[in-house]
């Protein structure tokens, strides 16, 4: 008896072992993707907790203490005005992230809509992808640049500018994967038996659309916030006293020789930030694009 049940305890351990590693164990294993998270959560809660970690409210100013170095008061040192620049950076990474956030999402939602249809409807194909070549025709930043300036300096208007901009770019990479579920097996199945168009786009067309997508906005939220950055440097992003990052770097140009610091810690905050977001975007591919884990493999 004490033989059989060990034989049948065999077969359930080495199955057990042979069972491929789930999607969050891949990318808990990928090194870019979890260095990556690790510096969009540090700057996502630097955003969230920063009433409680600002030294100063960050539109305080205390002229007698302008220009001061990084020091054990103030780590960061302070402004031209004499605001902190500790709590102004961790209330630009609220506003900055956010922004981007909100052009990630609003370009993934009509993005993914146009893709969609101009994917699996050939008749919409040319007429959308047309006006979306009409738009891409035009270098990003001197269009979101234009549209902002028509519609005045404001986070809205900001992030209205920059969907209208990388909306085109997240449509293609959708469209391009339409193109190819569409042509699949099971969707031929689906319609063989009967199913509507818009019953088929939302079981079999979005979900195996899903991937790319994802990495593309990742990639569109770090370009959204180094855009947000260059838009607010140019005077028509969240205007001043707003803290953004982009508005700190341009108050800062102008002291570089006596304060480099005014402009040095928002710029690398942009950076980090973008870092992060482009290692995270990359652990995304490597992890989910199946060409990419065969070659790995």
């Amino acid at each position: 008896m004490a033989s059989a049940d060990s034989a049948a305890v065999v077969p359930d351990e080495s199955a057990s072992v042979d069972r491929p590693p789930t999607l969050w164990r891949r990318l808990a294993g990928h090194r870019l993707f979890v260095t990556g998270a690790v510096i969009i959560v540090f700057m996502v809660l630097l955003a969230i907790f920063a009433d409680l970690i600002q030294i100063l409210p960050p539109e305080k100013m205390q002229v007698r203490l302008r220009f001061l170095r990084p020091d054990f008061a103030f780590p960061l040192g302070t402004d031209n005005y004499g605001r902190d620049i500790w709590s102004r950076l961790a209330h630009g990474a609220r506003l900055s992230i956010a922004i981007g956030f909100a052009v990630a999402l609003v370009t993934g939602i009509a993005g993914t809509t146009i893709g969609v249809f101009a994917g699996f409807f050939r008749r919409l194909d040319g007429p959308l992808m047309r006006f979306m070549d009409a738009l891409m025709a035009f270098p990003a930043i001197l269009l979101a640049l234009a549209i902002a300036a028509a519609l005045g300096p404001s986070a809205f208007n900001a992030v209205i500018a920059l969907s209208i901009v990388y909306t085109p770019r997240t449509a293609r990479v959708v469209r391009s994967t339409v193109l190819v579920v569409r042509e699949m097996d099971y969707v031929e199945a689906a319609r063989a038996c009967g199913a509507r168009d818009l019953w088929i786009i939302w079981r079999h067309v979005l979900p195996n659309s899903m991937a790319p997508l994802l990495v593309q906005l990742t990639f569109i939220f770090a370009y959204a916030i180094l855009a947000e950055a260059i838009l607010s440097f140019l005077g028509v992003g969240p205007p001043p006293p707003a803290p953004t990052w982009g508005n700190m770097i341009a108050e800062g140009k102008d002291y570089l020789r006596e304060a480099p610091h005014l402009a040095l810690f928002p710029g690398m905050a942009v950076a980090f930030t973008c870092l992060g977001l482009n290692l995270l975007g990359d652990g995304l591919r490597d992890v989910l694009d199946p060409r990419l884990r065969v070659q790995i493999g």
